[in-house]
């Protein structure tokens, strides 16, 4: 058996040492030399592998760029380390390079090079000498990965955690990509290939360093340019440049803003200026509207009370709703001035949010910044419309709306209602009786009594339709006058009585005789007539107050007048029985 041992003296130069099987070596000599020989040819160590060196390009091929790097023969790197893949590799002859050797030779005789490991390595070197002097380092975000992102260093490969991107959390990475940007070196490990790096930590370094200069600077009323860095239901929170400031929802604008969200979004770019600071706490508050003009100044040349204006319903309450006037300027139309007609009703069914509407300025308290406004002002008052229309005697007609323990509402319109008092039903039966010949539903006539626009009443009556069948009786019966009545009622305190039948009057118990004993009201009868001296007239309510004692003094007075004198000595009985019969002889 023969074997061929190759070994190497120049780039293209062989030797070529035969032996046969009978030379092939048979003692333990032989067989070191065949080892050391094959070490010295296939295995030993040139001292280039492992090293960058520099080369120049001396030719292109179509995968490969041949180098010369000074050695005995001529290297080549693949053409994909000398730019990303689908674009031109940036190499052409004549380039001077560095390059990282793989290997001093490889089976054809050639020196493997790679220019991405040359990099690498001359990155790796500047990173650690970074990283002891606690130094920044600029890369890209080129990738993302499962828990963070991809970073390239000038050629050495790091691993950014999601944590470390920025102080607060960002949730679009996409303006970072591809932008060189300084990181801090948090670990690496050159013999495993790992770089940890953060943004974060060099944004909070320069954060501080603004936040303590402008800390030493800031005082109240200056202006400054921020970024609205995150909002909250009671306003914004704003970046000054390592410093955050609160701008209350109230300091946002003149105008009403229910949320913070309606005037400014995140990232949003803003000015706005520092009203207070606390140099111990360092809590500054912001504001933007001090940078307009106050629309609240002359508000009250501008609005003067009773005139008409146009404004949008901005806000609406339990008490009334927020009309919007100019931007800044709002007024409150409450809920009693809202509508003549429409009471206890809740605001937001008479208007509606962004509804343009029409009102009257009622008052104006610039120092308060209060406006009060009227919506039913506007509109015609649907009672002195109805005053002038319906003139007091003038008769209507409607449907009863309802019907209550002392009268009827009738329907005048389709916002009013005139009450019949149940005293102005009928002019003989009771209230409660007549009141029971009446439905909800019903269509009545009745005659406008009164009208009270003041106080939004008017009064009707049905009974007024017809002539009072009392008025004749009542224009003859006065106080004083004796009258005679027929008995309708026996009661324990008195009797009923009628006089003509349209007139109704009470004697109580203690005016039914003179003679205490006589008073008893059980002596008289239903249907009886009597005669009584009248003590009063309600004529509103059709009633007399009656006598039947006053009747008998008011006459014993007179006998004596007429038959007897106070100093003549005679007896009362003397005199009323000379009354009789000198009666008698007359008769």
């Amino acid at each position: 058996m023969d074997i061929c041992f190759v070994k190497e003296t120049g780039i293209r130069e062989y030797s070529i040492y035969m032996a046969s099987a009978t030379q092939t070596p048979t003692t333990s000599h032989g067989i070191e030399d065949f080892a050391a020989l094959l070490e010295e040819t296939l295995g030993r160590d040139t001292g280039f592998d492992g090293s960058v060196v520099t080369g120049r390009v001396v030719r292109l091929t179509d995968e490969f760029a041949i180098v010369d790097v000074g050695l005995k023969s001529e290297g080549r790197v693949s053409l994909k380390e000398f730019g990303p893949a689908g674009v031109a590799p940036d190499v052409k002859p004549g380039d001077v390079v560095e390059l990282y050797v793989e290997r001093y030779e490889d089976r054809d005789g050639s020196i493997v090079l790679s220019r991405e490991k040359a990099r690498r390595e001359e990155a790796w070197t500047a990173l650690e000498r970074a990283f002891a002097n606690n130094q920044r380092v600029n890369g890209t975000i080129y990738g993302r990965v499962k828990g963070g992102f991809t970073v390239d260093l000038g050629g050495a490969m790091a691993f950014l955690p999601g944590s470390q991107v920025d102080i607060r959390p960002v949730r679009d990475v996409g303006p970072l990509m591809g932008q060189p940007q300084p990181f801090q070196i948090l670990k690496m490990d050159r013999a495993r290939g790992n770089i940890v790096v953060s943004r974060r930590a060099v944004l909070e370094e320069t954060r501080a360093e603004q936040r303590s200069e402008l800390i030493q600077g800031l005082k109240e009323g200056m202006i400054l340019d921020g970024v609205v860095k995150n909002i909250t239901d009671y306003g914004a929170f704003v970046d000054l440049g390592g410093v955050d400031g609160l701008l209350h929802v109230t300091d946002i604008a003149w105008k009403r803003i229910n949320h913070p969200s309606e005037a400014l979004q995140i990232g949003q770019p803003v000015r706005v200026q520092v009203i207070r600071f606390n140099p111990d706490t360092q809590r500054i508050s912001l504001g933007m509207k001090q940078l307009e003009a106050d629309p609240w100044e002359n508000v009250a040349l501008k609005y003067p009370a009773n005139a008409r204006f146009t404004g949008r319903v901005t806000n609406i309450t339990d008490y009334g709703a927020f009309v919007e006037l100019e931007p800044g300027v709002e007024g409150l139309v409450h809920v009693s001035e809202m509508s003549w007609t429409k009471k206890n009703v809740h605001p937001g069914k008479i208007v509606a949010t962004s509804q343009e509407v029409d009102v009257m300025v009622l008052d104006v308290d610039s120092s308060k910044r209060r406006i009060s406004l009227g919506l039913k002002q506007v509109q015609r008052n649907p009672w002195e419309q109805f005053e002038e229309e319906h003139k007091v005697g003038s008769i209507i007609e409607g449907e009863i709306r309802n019907i209550t323990e002392f009268g009827l509402f009738v329907g005048l319109s389709a916002d009013i209602d005139g009450m019949v008092h149940m005293s102005d039903l009928s002019w003989d039966e009771a209230g409660e009786t007549a009141m029971s010949h009446y439905e909800k539903g019903q269509v009545v006539k009745a005659k406008v009594l009164d009208v009270d626009p003041e106080k939004e009443r008017i009064s009707l009556g049905i009974k007024q339709l017809q002539e009072d069948p009392a008025a004749d009786t009542l224009s003859r019966v006065q106080k004083g006058a004796v009258v005679t009545c027929v008995v309708t009622a026996v009661q324990s305190n008195g009797i009923e009585v009628k006089v003509d039948d349209v007139l109704t009057g009470f004697i109580r118990r203690a005016e039914l005789a003179r003679d205490k004993a006589e008073q008893r009201p059980e002596r008289f009868a239903v249907g009886e007539k009597v005669d009584a001296k009248v003590v009063s007239v309600d004529r509103a309510s059709r009633k007399l107050a009656l006598t039947i004692r006053g009747r008998e003094v008011e006459e014993d007075k007179q006998a004596i007048n007429d038959y007897g004198s106070s100093d003549s000595g005679a007896s009362l009985g003397d005199i009323l029985g000379a009354a009789i019969r000198r009666r008698n002889t007359d008769a």
